[in-house]
């Protein structure tokens, strides 16, 4: 007998998906902090200040090494190493540093990707495997309809002997020796 219940199992690539989903928000919320953004004040006017009175205006970035608050280089995304050292740049937070912030979301950016594929292969083998338990079930069904159709023709055929036997019975040409000629009768 089989239980109507279904289990459902989640892959190891789902569970670390939705964990790093997870981490990457609470970093998001807990890295917000609300400061306001003049947005007036040139980053230039910030140098020799703290990195927090830099980081103030969004498109400011804070070296640490020279302590210079700088126009984000937005033309080239990343800020050249004659501007700054990727290793000293701040830019949003001051505790994050620029390239652990970098390699930080490719491999999160990797992992995603890799997740994505593996839930892409996993769902193509199991639609396989449906597919192969779909086709196995019509051979059964056809294997079992043809052994009916055959026992339904024996049946016929051993109630059309039976008849003739009895009209040969009923006419007196029944044998009792089926090897006897019938000219004997």
């Amino acid at each position: 007998m089989q239980s109507s219940a279904r289990v459902t199992m989640y892959s190891p690539s789902a569970f670390v998906f939705v964990l790093i989903s997870c981490g990457i928000c609470v970093i998001t919320v807990t890295a917000q902090t609300p400061t306001p953004a003049p947005a007036d004040t040139p980053c230039a006017l910030k140098s020799n200040t703290t990195c927090d009175e830099c980081l103030q205006n969004v498109t400011c970035l804070w070296c640490i090494t020279t302590k210079k608050c700088i126009e984000y280089p937005v033309k080239s995304i990343l800020p050249s190493n004659s501007v700054c050292p990727l290793n000293d740049a701040r830019w949003g937070l001051c505790w994050l540093n620029f390239q652990i912030l970098i390699i930080t979301v490719s491999v999160l950016a990797g992992i995603i990707i890799i997740a994505v594929l593996v839930c892409c292969f996993c769902c193509c083998k199991c639609e396989k495997i449906g597919l192969f338990n779909r086709r196995k079930r019509e051979d059964m069904q056809m294997e079992r309809q043809t052994r009916l159709r055959k026992d339904r023709q024996k049946t016929r055929r051993s109630e059309m002997q039976m008849r003739h036997d009895e009209i040969r019975h009923k006419y007196g040409l029944s044998k009792d020796n089926p090897y006897a000629r019938m000219d004997d009768h």
